[in-house]
């Protein structure tokens, strides 16, 4: 259609950029605008918003400052849509100084999605304290926040030292009508269950009181029981998930099948293993990982081992899981087999890898060979 068109302006070049970026096709979007400047088409703020979006990983650094430097020149750079796809894409190539300077260069054109956008920068970058600070300048500045805004901070808040904030945004939450969103409760029950003191009480409270309970929220709560020693709750709860009518994921079972590996209950884990087997996640890496420390914990090795060959073995998850187990089988042998094919496989190891195959040296007494496992990690 684009093709054909015998007259093509900034609208239409926009919506065929606009297109190709929903299919991520970052190549043709920017051929696309290579030929749209080339043909004298004026580009706006709609022309650069989907590009950036597509600017996520470091390789793409240059690129971004390139975008960003033809955007001054034009004179777009507060346009909200610009300011805002900028300082995330700067965020998303790691470049938190970048974002940071954009929006501090944007007073008085900022809107809430700006102030979302380099709390968000801070907190994927593990700059928490940064993120609070954001915060605290909008409540300052009497900004309105969104369930975006309160939810994200109130899920940085799980050190003992951010409790007393964390509970003054749930005053907070309460004050603006909002306790009852899904997103938001979902953070509040994340903060109260991750912290370093976790408050079960306070979390089960809140989950009951959730309207309408997605999966978040069924996913949370049930990771978060067994994750505290409550794993007989966390199973009891697991038998109520089914009257929200919803679709259980790999995060469901993970969560349900560590509870079944801390009670060592074999026959439930089994009736588990057959609905994952329905829904189709037997080959998911953590469903797979969680099924093979339940059947080891049980003492059945064998079940185990069939819980890993059916997995995917893309990555270290499974392996580590089923070289531990054999490790603490007292099958040191078979275990360290598993670790040089993963070598041989180009499996990627890491350092719970290396624990797994020094265990296993030492279940076995290969004191040397355990020694210079040790000595290749550094």
């Amino acid at each position: 259609v684009f093709k054909y068109m015998l007259q093509r302006n900034t609208v239409s070049w926009n919506a065929l950029i606009g297109g190709y970026a929903e299919t991520e096709n970052l190549q043709r979007c920017i051929e696309l605008f290579m030929c749209m400047e080339m043909e004298g088409v004026r580009v706006d703020d709609a022309t650069f918003a989907p590009l950036l979006t597509l600017l996520y990983d470091a390789e793409s650094y240059e690129l971004t400052r390139q975008f960003h430097g033809k955007i001054m020149k034009l004179g777009l750079e507060h346009e909200n849509t610009v300011l805002n796809a900028t300082i995330t894409a700067y965020a998303e190539c790691g470049c938190i100084q970048d974002a940071k300077n954009v929006f501090d260069s944007a007073d008085g054109y900022r809107d809430l999605v700006t102030w979302n956008s380099i709390l968000a920068a801070y907190l994927e970058h593990n700059l928490e304290e940064f993120g609070f600070n954001i915060v605290l300048e909008m409540v300052r500045q009497r900004l309105e926040m969104d369930a975006y805004t309160l939810s994200s901070i109130i899920s940085a808040c799980f050190g003992d030292s951010q409790q007393s904030l964390g509970k003054s945004l749930q005053g907070l939450v309460i004050k603006k009508g909002l306790e009852h969103v899904t997103q938001i409760s979902n953070a509040l029950i994340s903060m109260y269950l991750k912290s370093n003191s976790p408050n079960v009480e306070d979390a089960l409270k809140i989950f009951v009181h959730i309207e309408v309970r997605d999966l978040v929220s069924w996913n949370t709560i049930l990771t978060g029981l067994s994750q505290n020693g409550l794993s007989e709750n966390a199973l009891r709860l697991f038998q109520h998930i089914h009257l929200d009518h919803l679709v259980i994921d790999q995060y469901t079972f993970a969560a349900v099948l560590r509870s079944c590996s801390d009670l060592a209950t074999l026959q439930l884990g089994r009736q588990i293993h057959v609905l994952v087997v329905k829904s189709g996640f037997e080959g998911n890496e953590y469903v797979a990982s969680a099924f093979i420390f339940m059947y080891s914990k049980c003492g059945i090795i064998e079940d185990a081992r069939e819980s890993f060959e059916s997995s995917h073995k893309n990555s270290s998850v499974t392996w580590n899981s089923i070289i531990f187990a054999y490790a603490q089988h007292g099958q040191g042998k078979i275990a360290l087999d598993l670790f040089y094919l993963m070598t041989e496989r180009n499996i990627k190891l890491d350092h719970v890898t290396f624990v797994a195959a020094v265990t296993a040296c030492s279940h076995i007494g290969l004191v040397q060979e355990g020694v210079n496992l040790l000595k290749s990690m550094e």
